[in-house]
């Protein structure tokens, strides 16, 4: 059972916002069976939902017998443990349900501490409300309860593993550093694929590189970056990094823990912004990125917007069919092969939201590749010239 109060966010309905907390539930090994949306001016301080709500979603129980509910916005501990008190059924949120999609995800041993360490910065505020009912206990000389003074203890516990998880970390950033300053020094040119997750981001690292890194049909299927060497049209040679994707309301716990990783982005000369043409909600998906990025300072970085799946936007059966970016609608059903679709899709306005320069490809067959890797060639030549003019200009002061 996924449940969202129903508020109005930018860009963004109650309804799709749903789809993609089913989506995620599913890729964690959950069965979703039934949604529930309210509109409320605020969420409930004590159970998030209004009572009517609460009385349909706890008969709704007997019906669908759900174990499990997942709520699309973080609760305070108060509300968690009023809900499974009322309802006697595990409850999570949205942050958890992420860290729990990438505790599943994760294959190294960085990605591993990453995960535990945003696990342990979550769980630390929340032991409060796990021990409230002892806590009663204490108030005084000879009152001190066992419920106080074992949240002191997990308290410390958690602390004390937190502070060995960030210096594990602060290790392999340090390996990290001297590698990319190895780079640095051979002058080999740094390319970064960015973009939501599911976007199709590891797929065309796959395409372009002729790697066999995973590449799934599920949200997260990449946390931890992998690097690889492609040659350009003009024989230069560009390491590619793939990253971690993105996604709306990504936990503050998860951008902390993965700081290390994501310094590769910082270091790359060129971003490839990944966006999922064929998602419905491909316009909100984009600014959720090129929102991220500017919290992280990279929102002047070069970059290039890569729109992928154009093979699922065609068909007779499947006409143009997102309104993402206002495209226009193809019901000719004419079988497709690259030239025609690239041909198709040159003559389609670009989209507002995406800056710089943009590209069609279809990562999964292939299409448009050789554009793209031109557009690299050339963008990347045009910043070596840059470069080199600036320091000319400095050093005939």
């Amino acid at each position: 059972m996924a449940v969202k109060d129903g508020q109005p966010q930018t860009g963004w309905t109650a309804e799709s916002s749903l789809d993609e907390l089913a989506q995620l539930a599913a890729s964690a090994g959950a069965t979703v069976v039934g949604k529930m949306v309210q509109q409320l001016p605020a969420p409930s301080g004590t159970h998030y939902l209004g009572k009517g709500k609460l009385t349909e979603l706890l008969s709704l129980k007997n019906t669908t017998n759900y174990s499990v509910v997942i709520f699309d916005d973080e609760l305070t501990p108060r509300q968690q443990r009023n809900l499974e008190e009322l309802l006697g059924v595990k409850i999570i949120d949205r942050v958890a349900l992420i860290l729990d999609i990438f505790a599943r995800r994760a294959r190294t041993r960085e990605g591993q501490l990453q995960v535990e360490l945003a696990q342990h910065q979550y769980l630390l505020p929340r032991l409060a409300g796990q021990w409230q009912h002892l806590e009663r206990l204490g108030g005084g000389i000879g009152t001190r309860g066992p419920g106080e003074s074992q949240l002191e203890t997990d308290r410390r516990l958690i602390r004390s593993r937190i502070q060995r998880l960030e210096k594990q970390i602060a290790e392999i950033s340090k390996q990290r550093t001297l590698y990319r300053q190895q780079r640095k020094k051979h002058g080999v040119p740094i390319v970064a694929l960015v973009g939501y997750t599911n976007a199709g981001k590891s797929t065309l690292l796959n395409a372009l590189s002729h790697a066999s890194v995973l590449a799934e049909d599920k949200p997260f299927s990449t946390l931890d970056p992998t690097t690889r060497r492609i040659a350009l049209p003009d024989k230069r040679i560009v390491l590619l990094t793939d990253t971690v994707g993105f996604i709306r309301k990504l936990p503050p716990a998860i951008v902390t823990a993965f700081r290390a990783t994501l310094e590769e982005l910082a270091e790359a000369n060129l971003l490839l912004h990944v966006v999922d043409l064929a998602s419905p909600n491909a316009p909100e998906q984009c600014q959720t990125v090129e929102a991220i990025l500017a919290d992280m300072k990279l929102d002047a970085k070069p970059r290039i917007t890569v729109l992928n799946k154009i093979d699922l936007m065609l068909g007779k059966d499947q006409a143009l069919r997102p309104r993402s970016f206002g495209l226009a609608q193809d019901k000719s059903g004419q079988a497709w092969d690259e030239a025609s679709a690239l041909a198709y899709f040159s003559r389609q306005p670009a989209p507002a939201v995406a800056p710089g320069d943009t590209v069609f490809v279809s990562a999964h067959k292939k299409w448009g590749l050789a554009n793209l890797l031109e557009l690299i060639g050339r963008i990347l030549a045009r910043l070596t010239r840059k470069d080199l003019l600036i320091h000319d200009d400095f050093c005939k002061r």
